[in-house]
């Protein structure tokens, strides 16, 4: 292997890493609003707002990304005479919007299932200490149900943040020049893919090494009452000692 076509390589794709960067942080800010939106309607216990969603995850969970965004891409590209008359023809033409809809779109369904199980992870007694002590209901969904729920959703949420990092990828398939785009293009002419490959699939394991890391940071900063517990058996030992 060629380290310095290695290094080279690396710089090259570097290139298309804000894009990479922009369409996940894109589709898990907006894919998280939706997938929130979603779990609410899954909990509210109406039928005509819980089935449309149960609808929705079971559709977006059970089709591939890929073709999710070539319907979106181009399926909607057919209808264009409609979509100017509707005045959306300036976002379904521009293949980084297609390409952040169908991401987003994606992960909401994924999302909202984690949000879902969080919320439901929340132990009853301390929802019903909080009814006790005359919480309303933004109160103890504030003080209470979120802080529970968002510890417990952030194991699970950073893997689908880590597949949406991967999942940019795709949007090499509909022209955008990201770290997949220049990688493909770097082979069409060097043919030299190991190299290549090995190149940019680095710079996803870095990112996602740092998403990781950023996560864990967090769930850290969100447990403070778990911090040094490891430590409490061993000083309980060397009282009774």
């Amino acid at each position: 292997m060629d380290l310095s076509f290695l290094a080279e390589t690396w710089l090259a794709l570097l290139q298309g890493l804000p894009l990479t960067i922009e369409l996940a942080a894109g589709s898990v800010a907006c894919g998280g609003l939706l997938a929130a939106s979603l779990a609410g309607m899954r909990l509210s216990g109406s039928p005509f707002l819980g089935w449309p969603a149960r609808a929705y995850v079971f559709v977006f969970r059970g089709t591939p990304l890929l073709v999710q965004m070539f319907l979106i891409y181009y399926g909607l590209g057919q209808f264009r005479p409609t979509l100017q008359a509707w005045g959306v023809w300036w976002f379904f033409r521009e293949p980084s919007y297609c390409a952040l809809l169908a991401l987003s779109l994606n992960t909401a369904a994924y999302a909202s299932e984690i949000i879902r199980g969080a919320i439901l992870s929340v132990p009853h007694g301390q929802v019903e200490a909080a009814l006790a002590c005359g919480m309303g209901r933004w109160t103890r969904a504030r003080r209470i149900v979120g802080p529970i729920a968002l510890r417990q959703a952030l194991p699970a949420y950073s893997n689908e943040i880590v597949s949406m990092v991967k999942a940019t990828s795709l949007a090499s398939i509909i022209t955008l020049v990201e770290v997949t785009w220049i990688a493909q293009k770097l082979i069409s002419q060097t043919f030299r893919s190991v190299e290549i490959f090995v190149a940019a699939g680095s710079i996803y394991l870095l990112l996602n090494i740092v998403v990781t890391r950023a996560v864990l940071l967090l769930e850290y900063w969100l447990s403070p009452h778990l911090r040094g517990a490891p430590a409490e058996p061993a000083r309980l030992e060397a009282a009774h000692a």
